[in-house]
């Protein structure tokens, strides 16, 4: 593919947030083609939840079902990672690939979630989405019960171990880099000392090895990455990532926008984890239809109609 023809909306990013936003623009007769290259960030974890009607579902199977919703009303997906997005003279946009395919389209939605930065330590990586976790009410009622241990990496690990400590009476706060962390009130064990591996077996994550030696029994570990906005194929439009801190602790990076999605660029809008790091699976599909709805009033404004 070198070039493509003129869609009304090119989504960026297919997953929760670029399915459910392209599928509403499909409905509503626009022509709209989704790139997507394949990555989303939920892969790792065995269902998704908190999605009603969904609960369980795997991440894969969502996507698949959502992927035939949007083709069934018209819609068109193409493979591949987006290397630029360009102002064209003229209401609209260039989406260039890394193959260099290219697209143009009217109106541009960002769904391209997020990057997790994790910690840097032998064996944790792998296990990320499994029993790696960072998110209580992603995985929590399935890690109820267990020993869990929370990684210290800044002040909102003890809100973190506020939080799974009411899945489980077996919760350890490793201090790891950040000593003297605030746990008045809270009913959690403290164990000191630098963190330098996580150790597994047969499959399952079996521990936390300590710097002094010692190996801290553990079938979970809770962890807060960084989380940077995959948008790096925007700069040329001007729009940049902001950080985004909490009790001055750098938590990520997110493209701003406002309510509905709509960037500082006119006729960009995102959705989903890219301008919100928070946002669930059921908050980014909501997000992405919220921006939809905005861009079909938006064509039509301009006097696009379908």
């Amino acid at each position: 593919m070198t070039e493509m023809r003129r869609y009304d909306v090119i989504v960026i990013g297919g997953a929760a947030a670029g399915l459910s936003g392209a599928t509403a623009l499909a409905r509503s007769r626009r022509s709209v083609l989704v790139i997507d290259s394949g990555e989303p960030r939920n892969a790792p974890s065995d269902g998704v939840h908190n999605y009603l009607g969904h609960d369980g579902l795997p991440p894969a199977q969502l996507l698949a079902r959502g992927r035939e919703e949007f083709t069934g009303y018209g819609g068109e997906i193409r493979e591949g990672f987006v290397s630029s997005v360009t102002r064209l003279p003229g209401d609209a946009f260039a989406v260039t690939l890394r193959d260099g395919g290219v697209a143009e389209g009217s109106r541009i939605l960002v769904a391209t979630g997020l990057r997790d930065e994790l910690p840097d330590l032998p064996g944790l990586a792998e296990r990320w989405g499994r029993d790696v976790l960072h998110c209580p009410y992603c995985h929590g009622w399935e890690m109820r019960d267990r020993a869990i241990g929370v990684l210290a990496t800044g002040p909102l690990a003890v809100h973190q171990a506020s939080l799974w400590r009411q899945l489980s009476k077996d919760v350890i706060l490793f201090s790891h880099t950040v000593p003297d962390l605030d746990l008045s009130g809270l009913d959690v064990e403290v164990v000191d000392g630098v963190v330098t591996a996580v150790e597994t077996r047969d499959d399952h994550l079996s521990g936390v090895r300590l710097a002094d030696g010692r190996t801290i029994a553990r079938d979970v570990l809770v962890v807060s990455p960084v989380m940077h906005a995959r948008a790096e194929f925007l700069k040329d439009l001007g729009l940049e990532p902001v950080i985004q801190e909490m009790d001055d602790y750098v938590i990520g990076s997110q493209i701003p926008a406002g309510p509905t999605g709509a960037t500082d660029v006119p006729g960009v809008w995102v959705a989903g984890n890219v301008s919100g790091l928070m946002e669930t699976v059921v908050g980014a599909a909501a997000a992405g239809l919220r921006a939809a709805v905005a861009i079909n009033a938006d064509l039509i404004m301009s006097g696009r109609q379908a």
